[in-house]
């Protein structure tokens, strides 16, 4: 059954709305230089209401060990997600530091850049694709050809896939890559840092849809 996390979190009102929605994870974004960043007060609210509800997930991108660290404590993290060019030392470190389970991310630009997932097997606890984008680590609500996951076959670590899944197109995302979980920031909001309630129920009904066909 493919899981649901909504990313791109940042106040209290939306993480409760995920929650109630389903979601098994919600992002929340530490990463200074975008428009969804979660400010450390906001997420230990979040945190304090939620964290027995879903995987509370901080998003970084080439942070210093102690600032994971700190945030994963105050925010009550369960799992961190790891977005720039952190190394295979580094995420066990992180892993140490904080207990949390490790999800590091690779963006999508060729078969090669897929495969490099593998050298982090022995030290992180999900595999996470996203779309490539020269110019952003992430959330930029591009695709990009599923089918490149086929590098992955011979992994046996959980597959989170991202990179511009809508209600529209998760459910084809699901039948091609089958992932163990689908992650979505752009494609359930109302605009960077907003959910919208619609398009978050919409985006978790197609993923149920999709798994219950998966399933037939």
């Amino acid at each position: 059954m493919a899981r649901a996390k909504l990313c791109g979190i940042t106040n209290l009102d939306d993480a409760r709305l995920c929650a109630d929605a389903g979601a098994w994870a919600l992002g929340m974004i530490f990463w200074p230089n975008t428009e969804r960043r979660c400010e450390v007060e906001e997420a230990e609210r979040i945190g304090s209401e939620l964290r027995r509800q879903v995987e509370l997930t901080g998003v970084f991108v080439n942070a210093e060990l102690d600032e994971v660290a700190e945030i994963a404590d105050v925010c009550n993290l369960s799992m961190i997600q790891l977005h720039g060019d952190e190394g295979p030392a580094y995420c066990a470190e992180i892993a140490r530091r904080t207990g949390a389970k490790i999800a590091k991310v690779v963006r999508a630009k060729d078969k090669a850049s897929i495969r490099a997932l593998m050298a982090y097997r022995d030290r992180v606890d999900f595999h996470m694709v996203d779309a490539y984008h020269p110019d952003a680590p992430g959330g930029t609500g591009e695709t990009f050809s599923w089918e490149l996951l086929g590098e992955l076959r011979h992994s046996t670590h959980p597959l989170i896939l991202s990179g511009g899944l809508t209600p529209e197109n998760v459910a084809e995302a699901i039948a091609t890559a089958h992932p163990f979980a689908v992650d979505t920031a752009s494609g359930t909001e109302a605009e960077p840092g907003r959910k919208d309630p619609a398009k978050v129920t919409a985006f978790m009904r197609a993923v149920e849809r999709a798994t219950q066909a998966e399933a037939a």
